[in-house]
């Protein structure tokens, strides 16, 4: 191990660095080891065994719908009567709510049991309406609760676990439940078939990265194992969606090579979640679900559309929002009335980003409202303390979901501005975060390789940023289409900054700078690795 990669470890403060380095599924958290669990699989496993109809009551987002899948596909391999309901964004809003229980009771008269996953934490009411009627209820969800908890069985990291699964999202929930129920039909002579936990593995990695939970412990170990399994366990749906997006649709005796994390947060991930986005999630859990190759074929391709069709009016909306942000507020509550509930949060986080995390973004289109919060504000604490003026929320610290009362717009925006003056304390002119300072002669090669035993990079696991000091550039130059490029040496490495070609006339042979970079491994450096720039802090301020 080199020095500095040994300096990377201890920056980041890891100490398990076998277990790190070499994560394997046999070190996953046993299910027991989640509060509510084995309550929640002896409640479940008569319900299957006795033919009795179970509803497992989803959501339209990429975590709910694969939380979905896992609870489904398992409870029908163990033989259960067993269907799927996704809530409809539009007319029924987030989770469990009087307007999608209304119509899940409709569609399903005959229910005894419902199962929630990825959300029903804070569904109170729609709770004890079911049981009234005589219909048990089993709460999985991760979102944080309310004052109250619902009266049933919860299992819930955000109410009782161990430090180890504080931060799992709903599909990882759902597969350690899943597995639960497994163990206990096995162990009462139920269930004597294969394993299958595979698929359930590959869906709940997935959803962990689109659900942006940190890449720690037990997360790690659950996204390492799905990229590294995706292959072998996938749906053919999920495959299909795969090389649809990587450009490989027509092309299905290539090799096929295992995603990537990046894969899984930005080709798979918003593709799944698009139906829901523009109209009902039930296509995309349809994918997720298929295990047929040309059905699989065909509904990729309404994935796809769907997916098309969101990028078209995010464009539309990202334009009209940003004429509607106000300078220097200290939150932004911006009202599309004719904008698409289920765009709303994917601008919000665009605004957020073009704003540097200045201020908490609301963007509310129609009746809906999603949120994104910067680093260090708790939007979720807002929206308790803003409550007055709001229908329904819930969701995380950095981003919810919410609903304003008729006619409080303006009330809430106010009310919100006054908590984010007095509750965020911005940090100016802070140094961007990186890991160690490196000196030349220790950008190499071999601790490239390194850097990669880290895999898979992602929230809480970023790919690792360095710092050179006092460095002298050489031959800065422009490249690629409209010279929108930027390529220099620094100390016989070749570095490149993209989408900084205009400042190439900033760089001088003589200044000396600091450098905030990644490393990547490139055919074009003479070291076989090139630097990969962040900033510049003398040529241009972050």
């Amino acid at each position: 191990m080199t020095p500095q990669f040994r300096r990377l470890l201890e920056k980041r403060g890891i100490e398990d660095i076998a277990n790190f380095l070499n994560p394997s599924i046999k070190n996953l958290e046993p299910p027991s080891s989640l509060s509510g669990v084995d309550k929640a699989a002896e409640e479940i496993f008569p319900f299957i065994y006795d033919a009795r109809k179970i509803v497992v009551f989803g959501d339209y987002d990429c975590d709910g719908i694969c939380a979905t899948a896992v609870m489904v596909r398992v409870l029908r391999k163990l033989g259960a009567d067993c269907e799927a309901f996704l809530p409809e964004r539009m007319g029924e809003g987030y989770g469990m709510t009087s307007a999608s229980l209304d119509r899940m009771l409709r569609e399903h008269p005959d229910v005894a049991l419902v199962i929630t996953v990825d959300n029903g934490i804070n569904s109170i009411d729609e709770v004890e309406r079911l049981k009234k009627m005589g219909v048990s209820v089993v709460v999985t969800d991760h979102h944080l609760p309310g004052e109250k908890l619902p009266n049933c069985t919860i299992v819930n990291p955000s109410v009782a676990s161990t430090e180890a699964l504080t931060a799992i999202c709903g599909a990882a929930v759902a597969f350690m439940l899943a597995n639960r129920i497994v163990d206990i039909s096995k162990s009462k002579g139920k269930y004597t078939g294969g394993k299958f936990g595979g698929e359930a593995l590959v869906l709940a990695g997935l959803a962990t990265v689109t659900d942006v939970m940190p890449l720690k412990g037990n997360n790690r170990i659950l996204v390492y194992e799905a990229l590294r399994r995706f292959n072998q366990f996938a749906t053919e749906g999920l495959r299909q969606l795969v090389r649809l997006a990587r450009g490989d649709f027509n092309a299905p005796e290539k090799e096929e090579k295992n995603p990537t994390v990046k894969d899984f947060g930005f080709l798979i991930g918003p593709r799944i979640n698009a139906p829901g986005r523009m109209a009902t999630g039930d296509v995309a859990l349809k994918l997720v679900l298929c295990d047929d190759n040309k059905l699989a074929s065909s509904v990729a391709l309404e994935v796809d559309a769907h997916n098309s069709e969101r990028k078209k009016i995010e464009l539309e909306m990202m334009n009209e929002a940003m004429e509607k942000v106000v300078p220097n507020a200290p939150a932004q509550v911006i009202d599309l009335p004719n904008g698409k509930p289920g765009v709303a949060g994917i601008v919000a986080s665009r605004i957020l980003e073009n704003l540097g995390s200045a201020a908490p973004v609301c963007v509310i289109a129609g009746t809906h409202g999603s949120a994104r919060s910067p680093e260090g504000f708790n939007i979720r604490d807002a929206f308790e303390a803003c409550s007055e003026y709001l229908e329904r929320f819930g969701g995380h610290a950095a981003a919810a979901g919410f609903s304003v009362k008729d006619g409080k717009v303006d009330a809430f925006r106010q009310a919100l501005c006054e908590y984010t003056q007095n509750n965020f304390i911005r940090e100016e002119n802070k140094e961007l975060s990186y890991d160690i300072v490196l000196s030349p002669n220790e950008i190499t090669k071999e601790f490239y390789n390194e850097i990669l035993s880290m895999e898979p990079f992602g929230e809480g696991n970023a790919e690792p940023l360095f710092k050179l000091e006092n460095v002298k550039i050489n031959e800065a130059k422009v490249f690629g289409a409209n010279e929108k490029h930027l390529s220099f040496y620094v100390c016989d490495y070749r570095a490149v900054w993209w989408n900084h070609g205009e400042i190439a006339g900033k760089l001088s042979n003589s200044q000396l700078i600091d450098i905030y970079f990644s490393i990547k491994s490139s055919d074009y450096s003479r070291k076989g690795v090139e630097l990969v720039v962040k900033s510049i802090p003398k040529v241009m301020v972050i």
